[in-house]
Protein backbone atom coordinates (compact mmCIF):
# COMPACT_ATOMS: atom_id res chain seq x y z
CA UNK A 1 0.00 0.00 0.00
CA UNK A 2 1.33 3.63 -0.61
CA UNK A 3 2.08 5.90 1.89
CA UNK A 4 -1.04 8.07 1.22
CA UNK A 5 -2.85 4.96 1.97
CA UNK A 6 -4.14 4.35 -1.46
CA UNK A 7 -4.39 0.60 -2.59
CA UNK A 8 -2.07 -0.43 -5.48
CA UNK A 9 -2.13 -3.17 -8.17
CA UNK A 10 0.56 -5.28 -6.70
CA UNK A 11 -1.60 -4.88 -3.16
CA UNK A 12 -4.84 -5.60 -4.91
CA UNK A 13 -3.64 -9.03 -6.16
CA UNK A 14 -2.22 -10.35 -2.84
CA UNK A 15 -5.07 -9.40 -0.82
CA UNK A 16 -7.50 -11.22 -3.04
CA UNK A 17 -8.51 -14.92 -1.83
CA UNK A 18 -6.52 -18.04 -2.95
CA UNK A 19 -4.35 -15.39 -4.85
CA UNK A 20 -7.34 -13.85 -7.05
CA UNK A 21 -7.26 -10.10 -8.29
CA UNK A 22 -9.46 -7.70 -5.97
CA UNK A 23 -10.26 -5.84 -9.21
CA UNK A 24 -12.49 -3.70 -6.90
CA UNK A 25 -9.59 -2.53 -5.69
CA UNK A 26 -7.51 -1.99 -8.48
CA UNK A 27 -7.30 1.61 -9.33
CA UNK A 28 -5.03 4.31 -10.65
CA UNK A 29 -5.46 8.18 -9.32
CA UNK A 30 -5.62 10.22 -13.10
CA UNK A 31 -3.14 13.52 -13.83
CA UNK A 32 -4.58 16.65 -12.53
CA UNK A 33 -3.58 18.56 -15.58
CA UNK A 34 -6.74 18.34 -18.24
CA UNK A 35 -7.86 19.51 -21.67
CA UNK A 36 -9.80 22.36 -22.36
CA UNK A 37 -11.86 23.96 -24.94
CA UNK A 38 -9.30 26.78 -26.14
CA UNK A 39 -6.10 23.96 -26.35
CA UNK A 40 -8.03 22.50 -28.96
CA UNK A 41 -7.21 22.65 -32.58
CA UNK A 42 -9.37 23.95 -35.12
CA UNK A 43 -9.90 20.35 -36.68
CA UNK A 44 -9.71 16.71 -35.09
CA UNK A 45 -7.50 15.79 -36.98
CA UNK A 46 -5.26 18.55 -36.06
CA UNK A 47 -5.67 18.13 -32.24
CA UNK A 48 -5.25 13.55 -33.30
CA UNK A 49 -1.94 14.25 -35.00
CA UNK A 50 -0.66 16.45 -31.92
CA UNK A 51 -1.58 13.78 -29.50
CA UNK A 52 -0.19 11.24 -31.87
CA UNK A 53 3.16 12.55 -32.01
CA UNK A 54 2.96 13.22 -28.31
CA UNK A 55 2.00 9.33 -28.10
CA UNK A 56 4.63 7.89 -30.42
CA UNK A 57 7.78 10.41 -28.87
CA UNK A 58 6.74 10.23 -24.90
CA UNK A 59 3.85 7.86 -24.37
CA UNK A 60 5.60 4.96 -23.86
CA UNK A 61 3.42 2.64 -26.05
CA UNK A 62 4.52 -0.10 -27.24
CA UNK A 63 2.35 0.50 -30.71
CA UNK A 64 1.06 3.86 -30.18
CA UNK A 65 -0.72 3.60 -33.83
CA UNK A 66 -2.53 0.19 -32.42
CA UNK A 67 -6.65 1.00 -32.76
CA UNK A 68 -9.57 -0.83 -31.90
CA UNK A 69 -11.87 -1.18 -34.75
CA UNK A 70 -15.60 -2.32 -33.54
CA UNK A 71 -17.96 -3.13 -36.37
CA UNK A 72 -21.58 -4.83 -36.55
CA UNK A 73 -22.78 -7.38 -38.76
CA UNK A 74 -26.26 -6.51 -40.37
CA UNK A 75 -28.19 -8.45 -37.31
CA UNK A 76 -26.12 -5.35 -35.18
CA UNK A 77 -23.68 -8.43 -33.80
CA UNK A 78 -20.39 -6.31 -32.43
CA UNK A 79 -17.13 -7.38 -32.43
CA UNK A 80 -13.93 -5.45 -31.87
CA UNK A 81 -10.30 -6.20 -32.39
CA UNK A 82 -7.03 -4.54 -32.87
CA UNK A 83 -5.30 -3.35 -35.94
CA UNK A 84 -2.74 -0.81 -37.04
CA UNK A 85 -3.48 2.47 -37.85
CA UNK A 86 -1.01 3.38 -41.21
CA UNK A 87 -2.57 7.08 -42.42
CA UNK A 88 -4.55 10.17 -41.69
CA UNK A 89 -5.67 13.05 -42.92
CA UNK A 90 -8.37 15.19 -43.24
CA UNK A 91 -9.99 12.86 -45.25
CA UNK A 92 -10.06 10.10 -42.72
CA UNK A 93 -8.40 7.47 -40.80
CA UNK A 94 -6.97 4.58 -42.94
CA UNK A 95 -6.10 0.71 -41.97
CA UNK A 96 -5.24 -2.70 -44.00
CA UNK A 97 -7.11 -5.92 -43.65
CA UNK A 98 -8.31 -9.06 -45.44
CA UNK A 99 -11.53 -7.92 -46.78
CA UNK A 100 -13.14 -11.59 -46.29
CA UNK A 101 -12.18 -11.41 -42.40
CA UNK A 102 -15.69 -10.69 -40.22
CA UNK A 103 -14.49 -7.27 -39.78
CA UNK A 104 -14.42 -6.87 -44.02
CA UNK A 105 -17.77 -8.36 -44.17
CA UNK A 106 -19.00 -6.34 -41.41
CA UNK A 107 -18.46 -3.08 -42.80
CA UNK A 108 -19.54 -3.97 -46.12
CA UNK A 109 -22.84 -4.94 -44.41
CA UNK A 110 -22.71 -2.24 -42.39
CA UNK A 111 -20.57 0.34 -42.81
CA UNK A 112 -20.72 2.39 -39.40
CA UNK A 113 -17.55 1.72 -37.09
CA UNK A 114 -15.76 3.34 -34.07
CA UNK A 115 -12.31 3.48 -33.98
CA UNK A 116 -10.76 3.24 -30.17
CA UNK A 117 -7.37 4.41 -29.38
CA UNK A 118 -6.08 3.70 -26.10
CA UNK A 119 -3.38 5.47 -24.63
CA UNK A 120 -3.18 4.09 -20.87
CA UNK A 121 0.24 5.49 -19.77
CA UNK A 122 -0.64 8.81 -20.81
CA UNK A 123 -4.81 8.53 -19.44
CA UNK A 124 -5.44 9.23 -23.02
CA UNK A 125 -8.24 7.81 -25.58
CA UNK A 126 -9.52 9.13 -29.04
CA UNK A 127 -12.53 7.54 -30.01
CA UNK A 128 -13.77 7.82 -33.64
CA UNK A 129 -17.15 7.33 -34.85
CA UNK A 130 -18.29 7.75 -38.43
CA UNK A 131 -18.47 5.05 -42.09
CA UNK A 132 -16.26 3.25 -43.52
CA UNK A 133 -15.25 2.83 -47.25
CA UNK A 134 -12.98 1.02 -49.29
CA UNK A 135 -9.56 2.47 -50.45
CA UNK A 136 -8.97 2.44 -54.47
CA UNK A 137 -6.66 0.11 -55.65
CA UNK A 138 -4.14 2.30 -56.25
CA UNK A 139 -3.71 3.40 -52.71
CA UNK A 140 -3.54 -0.33 -52.09
CA UNK A 141 -1.12 -1.04 -53.93
CA UNK A 142 0.59 1.38 -53.19
CA UNK A 143 1.04 0.81 -49.65
CA UNK A 144 0.84 -2.99 -49.83
CA UNK A 145 4.36 -2.51 -51.86
CA UNK A 146 5.88 -0.52 -48.37
CA UNK A 147 4.89 -4.02 -46.46
CA UNK A 148 8.11 -6.42 -45.24
CA UNK A 149 7.86 -9.81 -47.62
CA UNK A 150 7.00 -11.80 -45.13
CA UNK A 151 4.04 -9.88 -44.95
CA UNK A 152 2.96 -9.55 -48.06
CA UNK A 153 2.86 -13.61 -48.31
CA UNK A 154 1.37 -13.57 -45.20
CA UNK A 155 -1.58 -11.70 -46.60
CA UNK A 156 -1.82 -14.26 -49.07
CA UNK A 157 -1.53 -17.12 -46.34
CA UNK A 158 -4.00 -16.05 -44.19
CA UNK A 159 -7.76 -16.89 -45.37
CA UNK A 160 -8.72 -14.43 -42.44
CA UNK A 161 -10.90 -15.18 -38.92
CA UNK A 162 -11.31 -18.94 -41.23
CA UNK A 163 -11.21 -21.76 -39.13
CA UNK A 164 -7.81 -23.72 -39.79
CA UNK A 165 -7.37 -27.38 -38.92
CA UNK A 166 -4.18 -26.22 -37.01
CA UNK A 167 -0.79 -23.97 -37.01
CA UNK A 168 0.49 -26.82 -39.40
CA UNK A 169 -1.51 -25.79 -42.37
CA UNK A 170 -1.33 -21.92 -41.83
CA UNK A 171 2.82 -22.64 -41.90
CA UNK A 172 2.30 -24.99 -44.96
CA UNK A 173 0.65 -21.98 -47.22
CA UNK A 174 2.89 -19.86 -45.98
CA UNK A 175 6.10 -22.08 -46.94
CA UNK A 176 4.41 -22.45 -50.46
CA UNK A 177 4.04 -18.82 -50.93
CA UNK A 178 7.68 -18.24 -49.98
CA UNK A 179 8.86 -20.81 -52.75
CA UNK A 180 6.72 -18.84 -55.25
CA UNK A 181 7.74 -15.20 -54.33
CA UNK A 182 11.43 -15.36 -53.00
CA UNK A 183 12.74 -12.81 -51.51
CA UNK A 184 13.42 -10.06 -53.99
CA UNK A 185 10.50 -11.23 -56.35
CA UNK A 186 7.42 -8.85 -56.59
CA UNK A 187 4.53 -10.29 -54.52
CA UNK A 188 1.34 -9.22 -56.06
CA UNK A 189 -1.67 -7.93 -54.41
CA UNK A 190 -4.67 -10.47 -53.06
CA UNK A 191 -7.41 -9.18 -54.77
CA UNK A 192 -9.40 -10.09 -51.14
CA UNK A 193 -7.09 -7.13 -49.60
CA UNK A 194 -7.24 -3.69 -49.20
CA UNK A 195 -7.69 -0.72 -46.68
CA UNK A 196 -10.44 1.24 -45.21
CA UNK A 197 -11.15 4.81 -45.09
CA UNK A 198 -12.99 5.83 -41.76
CA UNK A 199 -14.89 9.15 -42.28
CA UNK A 200 -15.11 10.64 -39.15
CA UNK A 201 -18.72 11.75 -37.77
CA UNK A 202 -17.33 12.27 -34.35
CA UNK A 203 -14.14 12.34 -32.54
CA UNK A 204 -13.62 12.48 -28.87
CA UNK A 205 -10.47 12.82 -26.96
CA UNK A 206 -10.30 12.13 -23.33
CA UNK A 207 -7.91 13.15 -20.72
CA UNK A 208 -8.25 11.37 -17.49
CA UNK A 209 -8.26 13.44 -14.63
CA UNK A 210 -8.71 13.09 -10.26
CA UNK A 211 -11.79 12.10 -8.84
CA UNK A 212 -12.87 10.15 -12.20
CA UNK A 213 -13.71 13.70 -13.51
CA UNK A 214 -12.36 13.38 -16.71
CA UNK A 215 -11.70 15.53 -19.72
CA UNK A 216 -14.16 14.66 -22.49
CA UNK A 217 -14.03 17.07 -25.81
CA UNK A 218 -16.00 15.80 -28.81
CA UNK A 219 -15.65 17.32 -32.31
CA UNK A 220 -19.18 17.17 -34.36
CA UNK A 221 -18.84 16.98 -37.80
CA UNK A 222 -22.06 19.98 -38.74
CA UNK A 223 -23.60 19.44 -42.22
CA UNK A 224 -21.67 22.82 -43.67
CA UNK A 225 -17.88 20.64 -43.00
CA UNK A 226 -17.22 22.85 -39.74
CA UNK A 227 -16.69 21.11 -36.83
CA UNK A 228 -18.77 21.87 -33.53
CA UNK A 229 -17.06 20.91 -29.95
CA UNK A 230 -19.05 20.11 -26.97
CA UNK A 231 -18.43 18.89 -23.20
CA UNK A 232 -19.36 15.41 -22.43
CA UNK A 233 -19.79 14.79 -18.74
CA UNK A 234 -17.76 11.94 -17.09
Amino acid sequence: MRQDGRVTDRDAVSAGPAGLFDLASMRKQYRADGLLEDELAATPVEQFAAWFRQAATEGGLFEPNAVVVSTADAEGRPSSRTVLLKHFDEQGFVFYTNYDSRKGRDLDANPHVSLLFPWHPMARQVIVTGVARRTGRDETAAYFRTRPHGSQLGAWASVQSSVVAGREALDSAYAELAARYPEGEQVPVPPHWGGFRVVPRTVEFWQGRENRLHDRLRYVAESDGEWRVERLSP
